[in-house]
């Protein structure tokens, strides 16, 4: 079920929510619980209701190994339930791309197996990864199989996240006062779900029908036009963003209806001055399991390796050439790797994670020769404003690879980015001018002139100049909000009038009020008008 769909607005939402609040006014909250876990495997079985035993067989496998790793903690038993998952993920999302590999390389004509990609398990698999790993460490336990199943299955974040840990949000449902309505959180909850609503319907989805531009050749093996190939590419990065942020928001939103806080997945990535920033902003719940159970198990496995061969360490001024290749060059492409892949099975995914890789050990490199030859990169704000362009334009190179079916349609967007391709038929005559006379950058100018053009510029004024949804609704994910308010509002000259500005904070307030009620029933015109499409992250 898609959170823009109207069988989810106008019915699946506001009676699971007032049957959730009627129950626990009853003073039964387990009965609420059950009725939320219910309610989260019908919003699951909605889509296919033949891949519900897989995730119930996963939501019980993961319990009994959790369970008794809390008893026994061995690192055998550990293994083994990280194998289990990594098996069921392995056979459903990479088989036939693996069968096809071997048949690519060696000609090994083996029968490529179609299986379907059940929805939702890179998300749950990997939330289930992190709780394993937990209960191994002895940071987290579960008992009841009740409990442990609507941690799993919570539908604000069951599809396409947060990834969230089994401590940090379990805590909330023990809580006798999440179980009954609080107007702050229906209020503030809807609040971040009309903002996220209204980035998927009016931004994300008429940002998708520019993307053609550029990838639309190159599914044809042919190389866009300079123009076509950098305007699509960035409609669709800004697409991404708001698609996959605003769902974001949505789930955050719902989660708040419920009384839970969800963690915190962006806070406005699009604003880095550097790819390590970057990676600190976007997708933030993703990078926090990457770092904590991929990419120190590999640095602190690497440091004992050095340590029995009695081998320098990496030191913070200019390190050898040596330490910095592994102890981080070499886990950093190797989760950014495994990261890419991840999100789909195919060549392409891989170039992306290890671009992002090469971009990360080359900034951490700037960094370390920055320190040893004592300069300061600080340039003020004409350098962080450059820093935030280019910055920008690398990960819309990125997400090419990203966005793309394969490796060959990639490099055609890319063959076109670089001024290799050809300007198609169909760019536009502006002003009784004929595009052939113009020059590249002049045709990417003329796009940015059309009134497509003007949608992407006001992607872009909205995520550079604004603040995003949890530093507007200012209540939002604790831990991490001293952070969100110090990078949220973007160019430095912004800080302070934006923080000062009333209109940006969530306040109660009938200006306000009235805001978010304007541009909810925009959002729900609009949801409810057009066939709801379906987010870009459903397909990983």
């Amino acid at each position: 079920m898609l959170f823009n769909s109207p069988e989810f607005l106008l019915g699946f939402l506001p009676v699971v929510l007032v049957g959730f609040f009627l129950i626990g006014a009853l003073g039964r909250p387990s009965l609420a619980a059950g009725w939320l876990i219910l309610a989260s495997l019908f919003f699951y079985g909605w889509w296919r209701i033949d891949f519900m035993p897989l995730l119930l067989a996963s939501i019980l496998f993961n319990f009994s190994v959790g369970r008794t790793l809390a008893r026994w903690p061995t690192h055998w038993l550990l293994a083994f339930g990280i194998a289990g998952n990594l098996a069921a993920l392995g056979w459903f999302k990479y088989a036939g791309f693996l069968a096809q590999a071997v048949n690519d390389l060696a000609g090994a004509g083996l029968p490529v197996p179609q299986v379907v990609l059940p929805l939702a398990i890179s998300f749950y698999t990997f939330q289930q990864i992190a709780y394993l790993v937990d209960a191994q460490a002895g940071e987290t336990r579960e008992t009841s199989l009740a409990r442990y199943a609507l941690f799993v299955v919570f539908f604000p974040q069951l599809i396409a996240g947060p990834i969230v840990h089994h401590k940090e949000m379990l805590s909330q449902f023990e809580k006798p006062e999440t179980y009954r309505p609080r107007l702050d959180n229906l209020v503030l909850g809807l609040t971040a779900f009309s903002i996220g609503l209204f980035k998927k319907v009016f931004i994300a989805d008429p940002l998708g029908s520019q993307t053609p531009l550029a990838f639309g050749p190159a599914l044809d093996g042919v190389a866009p036009g300079f123009a076509d190939a950098w305007f699509g590419s960035i409609a669709f990065a800004l697409q991404l963003y708001f698609d996959f942020s605003g769902y974001s928001d949505m789930a955050i939103g719902l989660g708040l209806m419920f009384g839970i806080r969800l963690p915190v997945n962006f806070a406005s990535p699009y604003k880095s001055a550097s790819i390590i920033e970057f990676w600190t902003r976007w997708h933030m719940t993703l990078t926090r399991f990457l770092t904590a159970y991929l990419y120190t198990p590999l640095v602190m496995a690497a440091m004992r390796r050095r340590q029995r061969l009695g081998l320098p360490m990496l030191k913070r001024s200019m390190p050898a050439v040596a330490p910095f290749f592994w102890l981080l060059a070499v886990p950093t492409l190797i989760t950014m790797g495994l990261a890419g892949i991840w999100h789909g099975a195919g060549w392409q995914f891989l170039v992306f994670g290890l671009l992002h890789g090469v971009l990360l050990v080359a900034n951490h490199a700037w960094r370390y020769a920055g320190r040893r030859i004592g300069l300061d990169w600080d340039l003020g704000w004409a350098g962080h404003a450059a820093g935030v362009v280019v910055t920008f334009l690398a990960v819309t190179v990125t997400f090419v690879f990203f966005k793309a079916v394969s490796l060959e349609q990639a490099m055609s967007v890319v063959q076109g980015m670089v001024g290799l391709g050809e300007a198609g038929p169909a760019t536009p005559r502006l002003g009784g001018v004929d595009p052939a006379t113009l020059g590249p950058i002049e045709q990417l100018l003329s796009r940015l002139a059309s009134l497509p053009g003007v949608l992407v510029l006001t992607g872009l004024a909205i995520v550079w100049l604004l603040p995003n949804t949890p530093y507007y609704i200012s209540t939002l994910a604790e831990p991490v909000q001293s952070r969100i308010e110090t990078t949220a509002t973007g160019i430095r000259g912004w800080v302070t009038a934006l923080r000062r500005s009333s209109l940006l904070r969530a306040q109660p307030s009938v200006l306000q009020g009235a805001a978010v009620g304007i541009l909810l029933s925009l959002a729900l015109l609009r949801a409810l008008s057009v066939a709801p499409s379906e987010f870009l992250y459903f397909t990983f």
